[in-house]
């Protein structure tokens, strides 16, 4: 994968890149108080004012960069912004001794995973992301991001929200810190798109369905994730 994918594509950022122009008005936003309040439900709104009188403060915005991708087409995001951020690469990355690649399956709320472990068999548990997680850090440092002292608003980008993260995605989104999910979906050809496939993802991840009524933003609000070809070497 090194060699047909890192080896062959400029992941280097480019004045052109589409990323500047949809995240930086993102940040803009935050300022026209009256339309960013519209992402959080009513009860947040105390805190997301208070939020922004101190938005220029030094680490009071910290950006946790959650990447699923084993690649670094993260840092088409990352670079944008000079604030305090991190890049935790969740499933590990490319060419690395310590954050190796993980591959499985990481649905234990799955009503079949119960009767998987009274098999007792290690065998059928070895591609279950759980066990992966504890070889490194890295799902620590998520944990330590998402029950901090400050609340948090989620981006997806790129992301479909499958059953396949289902157990780290509902550890997210139904955190008491976890105050808006909003989606970048990916607009076809056609016109289409897929805003509303990607929400009925995020519902399976909920348990308390009230949760996910309160946290997602409405479509009027998110916008289409531009499609990039990477230049070749």
């Amino acid at each position: 994968m090194k060699e047909k994918v890192e080896e062959q594509y400029d992941f280097t950022m480019h004045r052109n890149n589409p990323f500047i122009d949809l995240l930086l008005p993102e940040f803009i936003n935050r300022f026209d108080e009256d339309r960013y309040l519209k992402e959080f439900k009513s009860g947040d709104h105390l805190y997301v004012r208070e939020f922004l009188e101190k938005f220029g403060e030094k680490n009071h915005l910290i950006t946790c960069f959650l990447s699923f991708n084993y690649t670094k087409v993260v840092e088409q995001y990352y670079n944008i912004f000079a604030f305090s951020k991190q890049i935790n690469y969740i499933h590990g990355k490319l060419n690395t001794s310590v954050n190796k690649v993980n591959f499985g399956f990481g649905d234990e709320m799955d009503d079949d995973y119960k009767l998987i472990e009274n098999i007792d068999d290690n065998e059928y548990l070895k591609n279950f992301k759980s066990f992966q997680y504890l070889q490194n850090s890295n799902y620590k440092s998520l944990l330590d991001f998402v029950e901090s002292d400050k609340k948090f608003q989620v981006y997806i980008m790129g992301h479909s929200c499958g059953l396949s993260d289902r157990t780290m995605l509902n550890t997210i989104f139904e955190h008491s810190n976890c105050i808006s999910i909003k989606v970048f979906y990916h607009q076809r050809e056609d016109g289409s798109d897929n805003y509303t496939e990607i929400i009925q993802n995020i519902s399976r991840h909920f348990n308390k369905k009230k949760l996910m009524r309160e946290k997602i933003v409405n479509k009027t609000l998110c916008h289409p994730l531009p499609q990039i070809q990477l230049p070749k070497k």
